[in-house]
């Protein structure tokens, strides 16, 4: 059996070569609609990270994280614009403060939603997610409404349009997996844990349970902020419909659930499955909506035959097969052996 040192020396290798692999892939690859994929990919990385630290760890599933994707996109635009920031490189210098003022709105919001529990909270995460979408289309005077809100055009073109914003998504995607991993082993994230596992009991045990929630929701929520700000600065147009879409927290969700629930990499697993296979279906069958179908079709396979995601289903499947080569075939010969002679025994 594999001594736990060479388990980790071989997963901190992998790490590295998929690192490397991803930090040299523009370089490689320069056909600019791989690398668009590869933009979209790494930025629902990054999303499905940030949102399974407060879906995944806590247990408070969220169908409004769209809410913030969209608001630290008008908000990035909002500070660009009134900044007098020009194109280039000096936007991205900018995205933390979009991310900070996502920061505030989860507050506030959060203060209020996790008061409440299970599908209550499901409900006002929604309704929350449609309040500020009305709130962009109808704020014409300061989000532009239907009509949309404009971005500095970036100076880049031809095959090297999409390379910083890969990367900008890339490194994004790699800061909230580093933050989810530091919360997983720190005691902020086994009090996320234990709220998960049973609520109440972790408040007996002096869990500061509301504190730990919305800390949580606040750090899930200027991830993906953030992440959105850079969204826009990549399409530089967005509208309220597009920038906070309700099928974007909806990816969200089954990406996560689809790789593992409150694990590390499941997250990253469900998004490099499916936003590849949704962006080839959008492409060939965006006009029909068939890929609305295929999402569909996703969420019921992974709830019949996988509710606890690929990861822990493989987990537990690489454990039996490691115990049974622990007790080894003597061991098993030795059972079955015992087995007929107490069969013997009783027998008439």
């Amino acid at each position: 059996m594999r001594s736990p040192a060479r388990v980790r020396a071989a997963k901190w290798t992998a790490l590295v070569i998929l690192v490397v692999v991803a930090v040299l892939l523009p370089v490689f690859e320069t056909d600019p609609a791989t690398v668009n994929v590869a933009v979209f990919t790494a930025m629902y990385v990054g999303l499905a990270t940030a949102w399974n630290i407060m879906g995944g760890y806590t247990g408070y599933v969220s169908l409004g994280h769209a809410a913030f994707f969209g608001f630290g996109a008008y908000a990035f635009g909002l500070v660009l614009a009134h900044l007098g920031i020009q194109a280039g490189y000096e936007p991205f210098v900018f995205v933390p403060v979009a991310g900070a003022l996502t920061v505030v709105l989860a507050l506030v919001i959060g203060w209020i939603a996790l008061r409440t529990r299970a599908a209550t909270f499901v409900i006002v995460t929604i309704a929350m997610m449609f309040m500020i979408q009305l709130l962009a289309e109808n704020l014409v005077g300061l989000t532009g409404g239907g009509s949309g809100l404009s971005f500095p055009v970036p100076p880049w073109s031809g095959d090297f349009f999409d390379t910083p914003f890969y990367y900008a998504m890339l490194v994004m995607a790699l800061v909230s997996l580093a933050i989810s991993w530091w919360i997983r082993r720190s005691k902020f994230g086994l009090g996320l844990l234990a709220i998960r596992d049973d609520e109440d009991k972790a408040l007996a045990v002096g869990v500061p349970a509301h504190a730990y929630k919305l800390t949580a929701f606040m750090i899930s929520a200027g991830l993906v902020g953030m992440i959105g700000a850079i969204y826009g600065y990549y399409v530089t147009y967005i509208y309220p419909q597009y920038a906070i879409d309700p099928l974007v927290g909806i990816s969200l969700v089954l990406m996560v659930f689809l790789g593992g629930l409150g694990t590390l990499w499941g997250p990253v697993l469900g998004a490099v499955i499916l936003e590849p296979a949704q962006l080839w279906l959008a492409y060939n069958f965006g006009a029909s909506r068939l890929y609305l179908v295929f999402y569909a079709a996703v969420f019921l396979v992974v709830i019949l035959l996988l509710p606890r995601g690929i990861v822990p289903s493989v987990g537990d499947l690489v454990k039996r097969m490691t115990a049974r080569r622990a007790i080894g075939p003597s061991d098993t010969a030795s059972t079955s052996s015992d087995t007929h002679t107490v069969a013997g025994v009783q027998s008439p």
